[in-house]
């Protein structure tokens, strides 16, 4: 057994080995189980442990501050020297950081910084590993089948600087994705969960929503591309936000660079951007979507800065009551900007104010709308108004007075987040909902359904 094992001792031996002017060390313990199924029987699952240390040396020079960053996996006592060594020579033969800034201080320590890493395992699917083989068995009997898989990891995270700083987070995300076919794979239909522990998810309400999607497939219906009445689900909606966000930096839009740069210069900051009540944000103390309180910067980018490890975060609002009121900054970016700090957190919240839910929308339909299920192979188009493109993926409805009336093919979409708040008629009750696009990135996300009057299906799919 390597002389220095725990987490914490890793990250103490870092710090005593520096000969730079300050280093941070991030200490990543991972852990994963998993369960695969496909036509209605398990398939595989594992479990994994893992370890990653990202070392951020930094020197003062005449002309500013450099910064080098190494990362490496499975960490032992004997590597620590050379991964901090490589980490001060990265940041000797770099030019001055332009996000340099002071490495934060004056953070608490965590009470539990000492304490081992948790671990996930097998025996978090102890409860829903039954319930799933009950949904295999109602499937079978239903001529469908299942496939999907469950994947939950928790990662804690150890962090230590030179300033004194010596916090930890322990970060649970769990996914669930299931797909219901018919054997002839003419029909297809997907649902998803988002769970810190899988004692929140159904699978039998999972497998009936399903069961009910594939019998709205019997009928099909073939629709021309063009303007929809559109109910979007709340997975579809995290999509889209999520890339919103993502593309909300102020440095960017200051700079005249995205959707929410000013003409003639500025940003649009405190303008009116959806006619509904709609608030955006970010809090690390979500109930059920709590994330990392304090920045952890493995890299430094247009959202984030190795500088600012271990900055406290606190609950911000992006969009409020619909009007614009943050933009994703830095310390260093916040400074350029003159605009308050506000760094990207782990989460996204829209509050609409609704009470509705998605079938109750699809109740209160009038005249003929679309359903969809979710969105994928979201991409850019043109930055400066924010244009998205995709496609639509199993299922597209089609509503007819309040009532589900057949499937319709798939469609390419050409859409703006930005502009679908402002043409947005309704917002539903805001739920925990899977993003599908940016499941693997970006999980913890509660969102309504949103009725979009117009929605652009610009061309028809063949996708399923």
């Amino acid at each position: 057994m390597s002389r220095v094992s725990k987490p914490y001792e890793i990250v103490e031996r870092a710090l005593e080995l520096s000969t730079t002017d300050g280093l941070v060390v991030i200490a990543d313990e991972h852990s994963s189980a998993n369960l695969r199924w496909a036509g209605n029987a398990l398939t595989t699952n594992g479990v994994t442990r893992g370890r990653t240390l990202t070392v951020i040396a930094t020197v003062d020079g005449a002309e500013g501050t450099a910064s080098g960053v190494v990362s490496r996996s499975a960490v032992t006592a004997d590597d620590l020297e050379p991964l901090v060594r490589a980490a001060e020579a990265a940041a000797r033969g770099a030019g001055p950081a332009e996000d340099a800034q002071p490495l934060v201080s004056g953070v608490p320590s965590s009470p539990d910084f000492t304490d081992a890493p948790a671990e996930t395992g097998s025996e978090v699917f102890a409860d829903f590993a039954p319930a799933l083989g009950d949904a295999f068995a109602r499937a079978r009997s239903g001529g469908r089948e299942l496939y999907g898989f469950a994947n939950h990891e928790l990662t804690s995270t150890y962090l230590g600087t030179s300033t004194g700083l010596r916090l930890r987070h322990d970060q649970p995300t769990g996914t669930l994705e299931l797909n219901a076919k018919f054997p002839d794979r003419t029909r297809s239909a997907w649902v998803g969960r988002s769970t810190r522990d899988f004692k929140d998810v159904d699978p039998a309400a999972m497998d009936a929503e399903l069961a009910q999607r594939l019998r709205w497939a019997e009928r099909r219906i073939d629709l021309p591309a063009g303007r929809y009445e559109t109910l979007l689900p709340p997975t579809a909606v995290a999509d889209l936000l999520i890339y919103q966000l993502w593309s909300s930096t102020a440095r960017d839009a200051v700079e005249g660079r995205t959707v929410f740069s000013q003409p003639g210069g500025g940003t649009r900051l405190g303008e009116t951007l959806a006619p509904l009540p709609l608030t955006l944000r970010s809090d690390p103390h979500a109930p059920g979507l709590e994330s990392a309180p304090f920045v952890i910067a493995h890299s430094s980018g247009d959202s984030a800065s190795v500088f600012d490890n271990g900055l406290p975060l606190a609950p911000t609002d992006w969009i409020r009551d619909g009007k614009l009121e943050r933009l994703t900054t830095t310390r260093h970016s916040a400074a350029l900007t003159g605009l308050p700090v506000a760094p990207a957190i782990d989460n996204l919240v829209l509050d609409g104010g609704g009470e509705r839910s998605l079938e109750e929308m699809v109740a209160a339909t009038t005249g003929r709308a679309l359903l969809l299920t979710c969105l994928w192979y979201i991409r850019e188009v043109d930055p400066a108004t924010l244009l998205l493109t995709g496609l639509t993926r199993d299922g597209v409805y089609l509503v007819e007075d309040g009532q589900v009336v057949g499937e319709v093919n798939n469609f390419r979409f050409n859409e703006s987040p930005v502009d679908l708040l402002s043409r947005a008629s309704e917002a539903g009750r805001t739920e925990k909902t899977l993003p599908r696009e940016w499941g693997d990135w970006f999980t913890r996300a509660a969102m309504p359904a949103l009725r979009i009057p117009d929605f652009n299906m610009s061309s028809v799919s063949q996708g399923v």
